[in-house]
């Protein structure tokens, strides 16, 4: 499956070319009126009689259509009046020469993408934005534009390229809208839902979409280091409001104007259309407040480098790992830290784990997603594994850092 990520003309920014948008005049049908004097003979009072009776007879319609209107719009509208002024652009500003990359005296700072995000909390006379790590990354400076234009410049409070999450600080004293939270565990499919943010940059800011919930728990494959093997399965929400690239960062939001959701990415495969997705908010959170006391997200640890059985060949399952023929899937150990937990409970490299506490592990995503969503630091964990084909085990205290 394709997708990219939403960190606005980035790809053409760092090949240094420009796109222009053109905007097309659109023609417009234009209405001659007539201009119906007095004492024409083309009106008279017998005729604007008969009008008069028939404005008033359709009265009671059109008023019944315009409240109908009214009525049908008034709950996106007044979700939009509550959030749209709470989602912020945010320019990602890097230092460049004329080859485009290094750094010498003669480097000079330039845009090399944008994104939106969402004001969530103001504290100290600070405020807090929560954001994509995508739109952030590689950054020398950071700034935020307000839905009033105003620019403000911002600092990296940490990032999570696991959840492809980021905190930014902003000066507070302009900012006036400050988003709520929902609870995206309670949504439904069909709910509707509406997209803000900058598709395409600053030019088109706070645009709005409109769409439903096409789906919940959708998972999604994530090469985060890029080096072509799978790191983590992130879950999202699927909806069919229109994301484009620059929407990363911005609020998926409820007819309550509740975030319930921050817009991360689109499907990008030819013939696919309609498939946008977004960080469920109730997952967000937790990664926020690890990001605001300790500038990042602290998992349990536990030491090794990691490699997929599966992704393993036969020739190297059988005389390397020397795995019984029926152990087709598990995480092969490929290196051990010095004084981490796995190297105090023994774990070696080659050693092959298929368990952990009760639960069977066929990958590295499943260890991962175990020791991240189940784990705490300073837990004890069981881990099952192969050593020279003999089933073993033996349990690990979990310290604080990154696999």
């Amino acid at each position: 499956m394709g997708y990219y990520d939403q960190n606005d003309e980035n790809q053409n920014k760092r090949k240094k070319s420009h796109t222009s948008y053109f905007l097309a005049g659109l023609g417009g049908v234009i209405i001659g009126a007539l201009l119906m004097l007095p004492g024409s003979g083309l009106l008279n009072n017998e005729d604007n009689e008969i009008t008069t009776e028939k404005s008033k007879g359709n009265k009671s319609t059109e008023e019944a259509q315009q409240n109908l209107t009214v009525d049908v719009t008034s709950a996106v509208t007044n979700a939009v009046d509550k959030a749209s002024d709470a989602v912020v652009g945010i320019t990602n500003i890097q230092e460049t020469n004329f080859w485009g990359q290094g750094s010498n005296a003669e480097d000079s700072s330039a845009e090399a993408g944008t994104g939106s995000g969402v004001v969530y909390k103001k504290d100290g006379g600070k405020a807090y934005i929560v954001t994509n790590n995508h739109v952030i990354e590689g950054a020398n400076e950071l700034e935020v534009t307000l839905s009033d234009g105003t620019k403000l410049p911002a600092e990296l409070q940490g990032s999570d390229p696991w959840t492809d999450l980021a905190v930014i600080v902003v000066n507070g004293d302009k900012i006036k809208t400050i988003a709520e939270f929902g609870k995206s565990g309670k949504l439904k499919p069909g709910e509707p839902v509406i997209a803000i943010g900058n598709p395409l940059g600053l030019q088109f800011s706070g645009s709005i979409t409109q769409g439903i919930i096409s789906g919940l728990e959708r998972t999604i494959e994530v090469d985060i280091n890029e080096d072509g093997q799978v790191d983590w399965n992130a879950e999202v929400i699927q909806t069919d409001a229109a994301i484009n690239p620059g929407n990363s960062g911005g609020a998926l939001v409820n007819m309550s104007g509740q975030v319930i959701g921050i817009n991360s990415m689109k499907i990008a495969e030819n013939a696919v259309e309609g498939i946008g997705l977004s960080i469920p908010i109730d997952s967000v959170i937790p990664i926020i407040n690890d990001i605001e006391e300790f500038g990042e997200v602290k998992r349990a640890f536990l030491g090794v480098n990691l490699a997929s059985v599966e992704e393993i060949s036969q020739y190297h399952q059988q005389n390397t790992l020397k795995l019984p023929s029926k152990v087709t899937s598990g995480v092969a150990i490929t290196g051990v830290q010095s004084n981490s937990p796995a190297s105090k409970a023994g774990l070696k490299e080659f050693d092959v784990v298929v368990g952990m506490d009760n639960e069977k592990i066929h990958d590295v995503v499943e260890l991962r997603k175990y020791l991240y969503n189940e784990k705490k630091i300073g837990d004890k964990v069981k881990i099952i594994y192969y050593r020279d084909g003999k089933k073993e085990t033996t349990e690990v205290t979990l310290s604080s850092s990154e696999i």
